[in-house]
């Protein structure tokens, strides 16, 4: 708190000033826009007249490298605004090297990320032609980005939302090496981005707290290049929280305001371990209800009663047993007949609401929905919510529940949404971020020991969890617009000694698509340290089982055939003593 008063007093010192003498300059806007034109024309031209004439001269190995190297600095001069404005043509300049399935069609994979998987580890002479394509692709981004900013006014108000997300990226992805793992340039790309936003801020405000807060980040950055030695603990608490709070406080200062929409990371958030910087709602469907204490208390009933069932024996809590973390301890738990085993390992509720996608297979996008599917799935209750809401309506407490819950003239029965919804209600409820690893974030430095920092910098960095499972929620939510979740093909074994593939194809059941063969969603690892056992069928009985599984290579390095294996298959080089601290990490991660 002292720290965002002393960073609130500079800003009005020296922002009066700033307002009332640039009125004869071009509007700010105008000069944000021109920057990022000649910033985006440098990126392209390099890439064309330089990188991709060297790539089809047969330049050797190295010389690529550093051509590699050169052309994503370029690129993150600008990437700030080209996330922001123009996700679709970044998307074909830096776009994740898997395919997707997005609105009906398959994605495939182009970009720098793409390119550097043909140009690390080693070059291969036979990957030419494929790289030319590469850049070919990339430049062909061109006209789609500079179309937008040639010819849609951007707003104040979008570009500080727009910086502060960069700053957030750079925190989650940019440290933990997402989009360039192999290169291992993470930090200058971090430290050319950060010194880039500096100059567009300075058109707001160019008193010495901002750029203090900027320089000192950058600074910090190329003083530690290092990935695999790099501070991520230090350099989010101490650098960039400094940045997004002095953005914000800016924009307040200068009363800049803009069209508020719904996101899961809030628009006001100062820093990503915010009190409230989630939004629990973000995810629910379009209702015209607001959550209210009644709806929670009433789901909360609902959910421990097996009236929803069809045999009237079994609640939602039979598997997500709240004395469990919200799971069974099982490995997989039993069919509402008694009689056959279900398919996969319950998992966790608590914080399910800050994911798009539900179940393993992400089949449904809301809680609303995966309520649903329980209650009505032949093996796991065999109930009907329609017989239901008549078996509730007939009985006199929950009809006075329902009327206190969801307020309507007339009632003569109660609706089937208003069950689920009270239910998911209760389920967003269970979204706590209030473990010892947020209160060391923000600035409790005796809730973690030295192991479980240790832990945290290997987490996002050597070890690669952070890649997958994305701080601060640990989900597969993918930051900073958290509007997508890819699932990932890891090769889980049939059981924890087995040398073949589980059996279960995963999302490929929902859509299929080759690549999402054996793809499962990835869970939260917030609370994980009380829901073993793990996986989608809970082959793993213990988080060292996890840690090893990954540190092998995953199935691939077990020696299970899996072609479609999003999980590095090399080693990632543990030591004993580096698995035991990242499991003293995550076990810092169960929330109160």
């Amino acid at each position: 708190m002292l720290k965002k008063n002393y960073i609130a007093v500079l800003l009005l010192s020296g922002i009066s000033a700033l307002c009332f003498t640039n009125t004869k300059m071009p509007a700010r806007e105008k000069r944000v826009t021109a920057g990022i034109i000649k910033q985006a024309d440098s990126f392209f031209n390099f890439t064309a007249h330089v990188f991709l004439p060297a790539v089809q001269h047969n330049a050797g190995a190295k010389k690529l490298r550093a051509l590699f190297i050169q052309a994503r600095l370029l690129y993150k001069k600008f990437e700030w605004a080209a996330e922001y404005f123009t996700p679709a043509a970044a998307r074909l300049i830096n776009g994740a090297p898997v395919p997707s399935f997005d609105g009906g069609m398959i994605t495939t994979p182009q970009g720098l990320q793409v390119a550097e998987t043909m140009i690390y580890p080693v070059w291969d002479a036979t990957q030419k032609q494929a790289l030319v394509q590469q850049l070919k692709l990339i430049c062909n981004a061109r006209d789609e980005l500079l179309a937008y900013f040639k010819n849609i006014d951007i707003l104040d108000w979008q570009v500080f939302d727009a910086v502060k997300l960069e700053v957030f990226r750079i925190e989650i992805l940019g440290i933990a090496g997402f989009d360039a793992p192999l290169a291992k340039n993470s930090m200058a790309e971090a430290a050319c981005s950060i010194n880039s936003m500096q100059q567009v801020i300075k058109l707001y405000s160019n008193t010495a707290v901002v750029n203090t807060v900027f320089c000192n980040a950058g600074q910090y950055l190329e003083q530690h290049p290092s990935f695999d030695s790099f501070d991520r603990a230090a350099f989010i608490k101490i650098y960039a929280d400094p940045i997004t709070s002095a953005v914000t406080i800016l924009a307040n200062t200068m009363h800049i305001k803009g069209v508020q929409y719904s996101r899961l990371l809030r628009q006001d958030a100062t820093t990503l371990f915010d009190t409230g910087a989630f939004d629990v709602t973000a995810y629910a469907p379009g209702i015209p209800y607001s959550p209210s204490s009644r709806q929670i208390l009433l789901g909360e009933k609902l959910f421990n009663d097996p009236v929803l069932s069809g045999s009237g024996n079994r609640s939602c809590a039979f598997c997500h047993d709240p004395a469990k973390n919200f799971t069974d301890g099982l490995v997989k738990n039993i069919s509402v007949d008694g009689r056959t085993i279900l398919p996969r390992n319950t998992p966790t509720l608590l914080n399910a609401a800050l994911q798009p996608f539900q179940f393993y297979d992400m089949r449904v996008t809301t809680l609303e929905a995966q309520v649903t599917d329980v209650v009505q799935s032949h093996t796991e209750m065999n109930g009907s919510l329609d017989s239901a809401a008549v078996r509730l309506w007939r009985n006199n407490t929950y009809r006075q529940l329902f009327a206190e819950a969801f307020s309507q003239n007339g009632r003569s029965g109660i609706d089937t949404f208003e069950i689920t919804h009270a239910i998911a209600e209760y389920i967003r409820s269970l979204s706590k971020l209030n473990s010892r690893f947020d209160r060391y974030m923000r600035g409790d430095l005796k809730a973690l020991n030295n192991s479980e920092v240790a832990g945290f910098n290997l987490f996002m960095g050597k070890a690669k969890c952070g890649t997958c499972h994305f701080m601060p929620l640990f989900n597969g939510v993918i930051p900073p617009s958290y509007t997508n979740e890819e699932p990932e093909v890891i090769g889980v074994p049939a059981d924890l000694d087995s040398k073949a593939i589980d059996t279960d194809t995963g999302v490929y059941k929902i859509i299929k698509a080759p690549f999402y063969l054996h793809a499962f969603k990835t869970p939260t690892l917030r609370n994980t340290a009380h829901t073993a056992p793990y996986m989608h069928n809970g082959a793993f009985a213990a988080l060292k089982d996890v840690l090893n599984f990954y540190n092998a290579g995953g199935g691939t390095g077990r020696g299970i055939n899996v072609s479609n294996q999003t999980l590095a298959k090399d080693s990632l080089r543990l030591s004993n003593t580096d698995i035991d601290n990242i499991i003293a990490f995550i076990n810092s991660l169960s929330s109160n």
